[in-house]
């Protein structure tokens, strides 16, 4: 295969071209996306620098340190995303979506890296961190849906769910119904992803493989895997998710109340 194509410096701003004629069709149809198209191309040139920067000196380090400090940062940003999608009136959002998207991670990477991949050291930030980011990145978006269908199908639910109550049912058979729906929601975006994966669009793992010369097959292996871990870490998570924030609607007299 032709080797890797390395992008010089001086090249980027011929990429910027495409994003001067963004902002040009914007201002011509008159969208007002001119300065939200700017600010976010500034922050996506000066965040993946900086990310590329860290990330070579991490690699060159090779120790579980500031590994897991990156994971963190990300773990920690993810949980904030998710809780603002959530909702903050939800007593101890923080907690449960930050647990649950870690345990979700972790069993993740860990079953993968002990049974699949099985680097030279557990904490190879080739490995670990690729994998963790893209796997914080679909738990997160999966944690956001399945909670925020879950609060407000709970809150708009109110009367049907007190009925069951007052019928002997229990708080977590009350809102079976409910919280199975959120999960599915949470699932749907990852599931369809897989239904269409390589028939509509190459995924990013893939693709960036590929441009660095990697055979397909081996790339399209990655990329099973990496679907595989998706699918199992974002069910783990909003399995997690919504139990925690069905909680959170009940008193211990097993009363429901709204937030």
């Amino acid at each position: 295969m032709d080797s890797l194509i390395i992008l010089e410096p001086a090249d980027l701003p011929w990429g910027l071209g495409m994003m001067a004629i963004a902002i040009g069709l914007s201002s011509w149809q008159q969208l007002g996306l001119e300065f939200s198209v700017a600010i976010a191309t500034g922050r996506t040139i000066l965040q993946l620098t900086v990310v590329g920067y860290v990330l070579a000196v991490v690699f060159a380090l090779n120790n579980p340190i500031p590994v897991l400090g990156i994971l963190l940062v990300m773990l920690t940003i993810a949980t904030i995303t998710a809780r603002n999608r959530i909702g903050k009136q939800i007593p101890r959002v923080i907690p449960i979506v930050f647990s649950s998207i870690f345990f979700s991670t972790a069993l993740t990477l860990i079953y993968t890296n002990l049974l699949i991949i099985q680097p030279d050291t557990w904490y190879e930030p080739q490995y670990l961190i690729p994998l963790g980011s893209i796997v914080l990145g679909n738990a997160v978006n999966g944690a956001a849906i399945a909670g925020e269908r879950l609060v407000s199908t709970i809150s708009s639910s109110s009367l049907e769910i007190e009925t069951h109550l007052s019928l002997g049912a229990t708080p977590q058979q009350a809102v079976a119904r409910y919280r199975k729906d959120a999960i599915r929601a949470g699932l749907i975006p990852t599931l369809n992803s897989m239904m269409v994966v390589g028939l509509v669009t190459l995924p990013g793992i893939m693709t960036g493989q590929l441009l660095s010369g990697i055979d397909p097959l081996n790339a399209a292996s990655y990329q099973i895997l990496i679907m595989f871990m998706l699918a199992f870490a974002n069910l783990i998570t909003t399995l997690l998710v919504t139990q925690g924030l069905m909680r959170q609607f009940f008193n211990a007299q097993a009363q429901l109340r709204l937030l």
